[in-house]
């Protein structure tokens, strides 16, 4: 009876307590924290601490000397001292003066060359590749192994090694063509202009050919079977199954493997240089802008190198972004058509 009446009692007073606006026992104190919010924030601070150390290194090594050329190519520069500021004349000396205005476009065609012929090879036959592993070739893992490990090779590696192989006296590319019956094909491959870009722009693809054969593979695994097999029952051969129904499923690998193209054949620099040196050889017929950026920078006469070298790096870079970009929309609106 007593018992009823405590809880009865009890009852009335929250009740009570409630009417007159007072606070029950879930409430937080005044200017206190909900447990969701200090979870939420415990969380925050989780994530921030885990995020910090990638941020500051991108930070320092990425943000900060983008910004820092963007500042000096709008100065004038003596050797390594800072002058007055100039605005856009060093990005008018690069398409007025001589030798950069004819340097700059005739590495940018090269670029533009490099892109469509490493496109076309080093992409062409990695979706080849990653088809024909797909259909379950014997070997399908050692053939896809092999043609993925000249990708892990550095590439001053891979730039090293093609010059010794493509040299025109010792080299073994030279002497097997001798060797099967094919001597007058044989040339100087680096030394001839008409042949020296072309040829780094085969090896920069044979190099890189394992990179969109992986990522092809990967989205053509993604595909159900069930398509395959409906298109079987409806009689398509094979040239259309691919056609018709991996090709426009592939439509998001072709959108990465573009751009990533695109990007990495405008900044190409490292393999240019360690097959053909700093000054394009022969007569600048491999010259690119990332090579033309390193002479103006570190291996020119010019007092305003910096100020000039800078705003080419500029130029790359808002070319790189702004072409990566329109690609990357019009992509998506193929894949939202499909």
């Amino acid at each position: 009876m007593r018992t009823r009446d405590r809880a009865s009692s009890a009852s009335s007073d929250l009740r009570g307590g409630a009417q007159h606006g007072e606070s029950g026992p879930s409430r937080p104190p005044p200017g206190g924290l909900t447990l969701k919010q200090r979870t939420t924030i415990r969380r925050a601070i989780t994530y921030a601490l885990f995020i910090a150390p990638a941020f500051l290194l991108f930070t320092m090594f990425i943000v900060y000397p983008m910004l820092s050329a963007m500042k000096f190519s709008f100065f004038n520069w003596n050797g390594l001292l800072q002058g007055d500021f100039v605005g856009i004349a060093n990005f008018q000396t690069l398409f007025t003066r001589y030798p950069y205005n004819e340097q700059v476009w005739t590495a940018l065609g090269h670029n533009a060359y490099f892109f469509v012929l490493t496109m076309v090879v080093q992409n062409g036959i990695g979706l080849a590749l990653a088809v024909a592993l797909d259909r379950g070739i014997r070997g399908r893992a050692f053939f896809r192994n092999a043609v993925f490990l000249p990708h892990l090779l550095p590439t001053v590696v891979v730039g090293f090694l093609w010059y010794l192989m493509l040299n025109p006296q010792f080299g073994v590319i030279n002497q097997g063509l001798e060797a099967t019956g094919l001597g007058w094909v044989a040339r100087p491959w680096l030394g001839d202009p008409s042949t020296a870009f072309t040829t780094i722009a085969f090896v920069n693809a044979w190099s890189w050919i394992g990179f969109p054969m992986v990522i092809f593979l990967a989205n053509l695994a993604s595909i159900p079977d069930e398509y395959d097999e409906a298109a079987k029952v409806d009689g398509a051969n094979s040239w259309q199954r691919f056609r018709y129904i991996s090709l426009p499923l592939l439509v998001p690998s072709l959108t990465i493997v573009t751009v990533l193209t695109f990007i990495g054949n405008f900044n190409a620099f490292d393999l240019v240089y360690s097959m053909a040196g700093s000054e394009a050889s022969p007569g600048g017929s491999t010259d690119v802008l990332g090579l033309l950026f390193y002479r103006i920078a570190f291996d020119s006469a010019d007092p305003n190198a910096v100020g000039v070298g800078n705003a080419l790096a500029v130029l790359m870079f808002f070319l790189v972004f702004g072409v990566s970009n329109v690609w990357l929309r019009m992509f998506k609106r193929k894949e939202i058509a499909y």
